[in-house]
């Protein structure tokens, strides 16, 4: 055991508060730079990384200010940056393979060894810390004594000085911090040690006056002349003066002197520069500058890339860990090893950053040759890639999935390298992105099925009673989701060893965070197991260790929670603990226990209920005012719970606890606090459903004009979700009047874009209904005057507020009120600012709907062409807006507009096929179905099936849905002779676009299709035996809808027919046709029967190629799954094996006779 070590115990012991921070960086310098060095936002990183290559050496050219770190690292937190530090285990043995493990391989029993060991060392060191710090105590401590004895000699002033108590005396000062030193009167006296302040001792076995060897992390710094800022600043003035200094080349010179008149004369042979350059005594020891004709990190010749990733975007990252690519190396030179591992790094590389052609091709590739490259190999190149601090969201994604597809081949065979891929797969549990820590879950879910639980138990095993808190949490994610994957009793047995273990308190606190976890992930599904998981870790609330105690808390919390409203009786035996621990505890465990009562207690039958409540609520009172924003959280919580069981009376509610609530929660503070703001109004709200909603509104309507504004928003939250649940019944027209104008002084005082209000507006107005009558112009007079002002915000605001009470405006009777506010929103339809623009138009429509068209001021005929030009605008919100409100216009006054405005309203809808947002699309296919409606499908249709002709594939798409809603709006007959006759044009995309127009067509008219199926049956039937994989895929959709509609019809010969074109696609190797085709036979299975497709499938069960037989026993399964019954009729009689005797294994009888 080391010096070192015992000093840094004893450092902890004598000051307690050295254990603390002291700024607010949590790290040493050491601990900053190790986190900070891969990190291209640090500026740490920034200085290290000198650019040598820059001309004066002191402005970096590839700085870009402009540039966004999109890495993982960027954004993790110190907790979640702990995952570098863990290191890839080397390979493990597994003891279910058949050849025993070599010598070079570590079983279970190493690991546990090894574990031991380390524990032993941990605990040696913390022993020799103690006693060597109560030794030094006892000296202090009789050192202090003698001097602190006051002498005859002394003056009445130094004698009573040393009657002072000191600093440095135990007894005297109950909680020593180095900020409180009490200095000591005499320069004999004792100053406090510190270890930044003491010389390292010279070791007796080192030679006096050696130059010492670069220590790391020793007690004294190499560099007390200078801080590390300085000698930057050093080192870059004196390149600097090198720059300048330095000599001049030929070129220099030609252009300084004439080039007639000189010559060069030759360096002698024996000459040697004076000047050189001379490093600096004193740089800082953390970095060292690279010198000119070093090579720069990454630095690899362009030419230098291989020709199979020619195709591929190389970053500088990754030309560091995929460097071996880069080696001008030939394959037959490499050994059968490096071939493999060259090959993996290329598919890796090809999968990370290729495009998503080149991405599939490898996937597929690696997938495929899984079992041929082996685990060793793929996992050695693959872990550490998931490893690196400049991975991306994406590229972890795809590393993830080909793990994932990996082990689905691998199976069993990943069992020596399974710590390896919990280390990597275990951070994503504890991930901020949800689809993270699924495609973690279904990871590890996928690990422990391949593996077998024995096997996962022992590699988990050493993990559960880490050291590192960061190990114990996620190694107890990974367990839950190995429960989940095979099932809770498969591990509770291992649970109640673990959680009832004596050597290690990490252990037991391991083990009940499992149980508390496979709450979380698993729900209601632990519901058969609840006994056995509450008496697992029960005996936790009794146990030593504060943080056990929290830990047994917070997991019956999260047990009760997921067996809501069931399993009372399962918590009984937990009951008394929980309640003593909370007239016991505080702190945080008074909020653990609080959490586990409170979740109990919506449990119990209503009886139960309200006493626990009543008793508990007097302890919950009292944490109102805590300072602790987690326990803020928790006593939230739990009073919602309270509340909302049934059995607490109401009368309770607003005597007992309303005054407090309201005093200590509803205050500023809270409102800028994200954590707790939506969970005080959701507890405000559960109150308001249990008093009524006059009780809550009459507290909370003071505060709508409070000067606050994140305050007022939080009120107008809480009253919208009061209203909303509880309406404005029991409220009084002196409330109404002051909701009114709460709601109204708000609105005025908003300074952000913020919707709440104006909801909350719309709320109130509409369920007041009538009674909203004599507020309503005010409010239209301030809609008005906002529109007017020259803020783009009061004006869209002003503009989002009538959509919100058109309705109310309407019910009051208030038509004409809504006529004038539509004139004066036709008049803004040439506002500048989208955002705005967007806005009137929404209220244009919102009156539209109301007031109806043939009452609407502006009449639509005057409306209509002033929003054709706005079609031309490219703005989502503004397109969005304005081809709803045409559709609307067309779907209820189409008559009103002439149809030369529609055709060319049309042609430009047509354009709006291309937005990238699909709820635009969406509006636009309606709008033409409107359209065509109202002035017939044939212009429409001439129109959209020129539109077939364009390459843009997502607008055919759109064309064609177009195509589909004009034939369901118009009658089919009305379009299949045109789009039928377009498909004898040889244009691959415009028979495509018409088969997939026939797709929607027949999806969309169901029943109708009875009386065109034989007309479009040659056209299929041409489309099935094309060349083209997308008309056969195309027409197989198409015969699955049209299957579908007549299912019952009786048009069973024309479905046979078709039937016969579409089997023979069974073979086919391209994934969508295949899809396309086994969905046509299921389509075909409802409408012919299971006995037909049977007849088909039985041919070719047994036939001799494995490939043939794959394909039927698919089909059979599909089938068996679907017409399990019907199948009975189908199957042969299977004689025995004497057919002369009559004996059948499956002969029917029954079947037979009723036949």
């Amino acid at each position: 055991m080391g010096t070192d070590e015992c000093d840094k115990y004893v450092g902890l012991m004598e000051d307690p508060s050295k254990g603390y921070d002291s700024s607010i960086y949590g790290e040493s310098t050491e601990e900053i730079r190790q986190l900070n060095i891969n990190d291209p936002k640090s500026s740490y990183q920034n200085v290290m990384n000198v650019d040598s290559s820059t001309a004066n050496g002191l402005i970096d050219e590839s700085y870009d200010p402009m540039h966004k770190d999109s890495s993982i690292r960027s954004r993790e937190n110190s907790y979640k940056q702990q995952r570098f530090q863990r290191m890839l285990s080397p390979e493990r043995a597994d003891p279910f393979a058949k050849s025993s493990a070599g010598n070079d391989v570590r079983t279970y029993t190493d690991i546990m060894r090894e574990t031991q060991l380390d524990r032993e060392k941990a605990r040696t060191a913390r022993m020799a810390a103690r006693s060597k710090y109560e030794s030094e105590k006892s000296e202090k401590h009789d050192h202090n004594d003698r001097d602190s004895m006051p002498t005859d000699s002394a003056s009445n002033a130094d004698a009573a000085y040393a009657d002072t108590p000191m600093a440095s005396d135990p007894a005297s000062t109950p909680t020593p911090s180095r900020w409180t030193e009490t200095p000591m009167y005499g320069e004999n006296s004792l100053k406090k040690s510190s270890r930044w302040d003491r010389t390292p001792s010279l070791d007796p076995s080192q030679t006096p006056g050696a130059t010492p060897l670069g220590y790391t992390g020793s007690e004294t710094p190499l560099t007390p002349s200078l801080t590390q800022q300085q000698a930057f600043m050093r080192h870059r003035l004196q390149r600097e003066i090198d720059e300048r200094n330095k000599p001049l080349t030929d070129e220099e010179l030609d252009q300084i002197l004439p080039s007639d008149g000189f010559e060069i004369v030759p360096v002698p042979h024996d000459y040697n520069p004076v000047r050189k350059q001379t490093p600096l005594t004193s740089a800082t020891p953390l970095f060292s500058i690279p010198e000119q004709h070093e090579t720069a990190e990454f630095e690899v010749p362009v030419d230098a890339t291989p020709a199979v990733l020619a195709d591929v975007e190389i970053k500088l990252e990754d030309r560091q860990f995929f460097a071996k690519l880069f080696d001008n190396v030939a394959e037959d030179d490499l050994s059968a090893e490096e071939a493999t591992e060259r090959r993996i790094m290329t598919l890796l590389l090809k999968i990370k950053n290729g495009t998503p052609p080149i991405r599939r091709q490898a996937l597929r590739t690696i997938t495929e040759k899984a079992r041929d490259y082996g685990p060793g190999p793929l996992f050695n190149q693959i872990l550490p890639l998931m490893m690196q601090s400049t991975l991306e969201d994406q590229e972890r994604h795809l590393m993830v999935k080909v793990i994932d597809r990996i082990l689905y081949k691998l199976q069993d065979q990943v069992r020596p390298y399974l710590h390896k891929i919990l280390v990597v797969m275990e951070p994503l549990l504890i991930d901020e992105d949800y689809y993270a820590r699924v495609e973690g879950r279904e990871v590890i879910s996928n690990l422990a099925k391949a593996a077998g639980l024995a096997t996962m138990i022992g590699t988990m095993r050493p993990d559960i009673d880490h050291p590192d808190e960061y190990v114990r949490n996620t190694t107890a994610r990974a367990f839950a989701v190995v429960a989940s994957a095979l099932g809770i009793p498969s591990l509770i047995h291992f649970l109640k060893a673990v959680c009832s273990s004596k050597k290690s308190w990490q252990a037991r606190h391991t083990g009940i965070k499992i149980v508390q976890q496979i709450a979380i992930l698993m729900g209601c599904g632990i519901l058969p197991h609840l006994k056995q998981l509450v008496e697992t870790v029960a005996h936790g609330l009794q146990d030593e260790q504060s943080k056990v105690r929290i830990i047994t808390a917070l997991s019956l919390a999260a047990l009760a929670e997921a067996s809501s409203p069931y399993g009372i009786e399962a918590f009984d035996i937990v009951l008394k603990p929980l309640w003593r621990g909370i007239t016991e505890h505080k702190g945080k465990a008074l909020a653990a226990y609080l959490k586990a009562v409170g979740l109990i207690i919506p449990l119990m039958d209503p009886h139960h209920a309200n006493y626990y409540t009543r008793e508990m609520m007097v302890i919950l009172v009292c944490e109102f005012s805590t300072p602790d924003e987690e326990m803020k959280k928790i006593v939230l919580k739990v009073v919602k719970q309270c509340i909302a069981t049934e059995g607490v009376e109401p009368q309770y509610i607003c005597q007992e606890i309303l005054p407090e609530f309201f005093n200590k929660f509803w205050i500023v503070r809270n409102a800028l606090d994200r954590r707790n703001y939506n969970l005080l109004v959701d507890t405000t709200v559960e109150m308001a459903n249990k008093v009524g909603g006059p009780q809550i509104l009459s507290r909370l309507v003071q505060d709508l004009k409070d000067p606050s504004e994140p305050f007022r928003k939080m009120v107008v939250e809480a009253v919208d979700g009061v209203i909303t649940n509880c309406g404005v019944e029991g409220v009084d027209q002196r409330l109404e009047e002051m909701l009114i104008d709460g709601i109204l002084y708000a609105f005025q005082e908003l300074s952000v874009d913020d919707k709440v209000i104006i909801n909350t507006f719309g709320t109130l107005l509409n369920a007041l209904g009538h009674k909203a009558k004599p507020y309503l112009p005010q409010i239209a007079g301030l809609i008005r005057w906002r529109l007017s002002t020259q803020s783009p915000m009061n004006r869209q605001q002003a503009a989002d507020l009538v959509v919100k009470v058109s309705s109310a405006m309407k019910v009051c009777e208030e038509e004409q009120m809504l006529g004038h506010l539509g004139l004066f929103l036709y008049e803004y339809l040439g506002e500048e600012y989208p955002e705005v623009l967007g806005s009137i138009l929404a209220a244009l429509r919102s009156i539209v709907c109301v007031v109806g068209m043939q009452r609407m001021t502006p009449p639509i005929k005057d409306l209509l062409p002033r929003l054709t030009p706005i079609l031309k605008n490219r703005h989502e919100k503004v397109q969005e807006n304005v081809i709803e409100l045409i559709g609307k216009i067309a779907d209820r006054g189409g008559d009103l507009v002439s149809p030369k405005e529609w055709d060319r309203i049309c042609f430009d809808l047509i354009e709006m096929m291309r937005a990238t947002k699909k709820s635009i699309r969406r509006a636009t296919v309606n709008t033409f179905g409107y359209i065509a409606r109202t002035i017939g499908p044939h212009d429409i249709l001439c129109t959209l099936l020129n539109n077939l002709k364009v390459q843009e594939r997502h607008m055919r798409i759109c064309t064609t849905i177009s195509i589909a809603i004009v034939a369901e709006t118009c009658l089919p007959y009305s379009v299949l002779p045109a789009i039928m006759n377009e498909y004898r044009v040889p244009d691959i995309n415009i028979q495509s676009g018409v088969l997939k127009a026939l797709c929607f067509i027949f999806e969309y008219i169901g029943e109708m299709a009875k009386d065109y199926i034989y007309a479009i049956t040659p056209l299929l039937q041409d489309a099935l035996m094309d060349r083209d994989v997308v008309h056969r895929q195309t027409a197989a959709w198409t015969c699955k809808h049209l299957a579908l509609g007549v299912h019952g019809m009786n048009c069973e010969d024309a479905l046979i027919h078709l039937l016969n074109f579409v089997w023979p696609n069974i073979f086919e190797t391209s994934p969508h046709l295949t899809q396309a085709v086994f969905d046509a036979i299921d389509g075909f299975r409802v409408a012919l029967g299971p006995v037909i497709i049977f007849q088909y499938v039985i041919q070719g069960l047994f036939h001799p190629a494995r490939r043939v037989r794959e394909i039927y026993w698919r089909i059979y399964n599909n089938l068996y799954i679907g017409h399990q019954d019907a199948l009975v009729a189908a199957f042969p009689p299977i004689y025995g094996a004497n057919c002369r005797t009559g004996n059948s294994i499956h002969q029917c009888v029954e079947l037979c006779y009723t036949l």
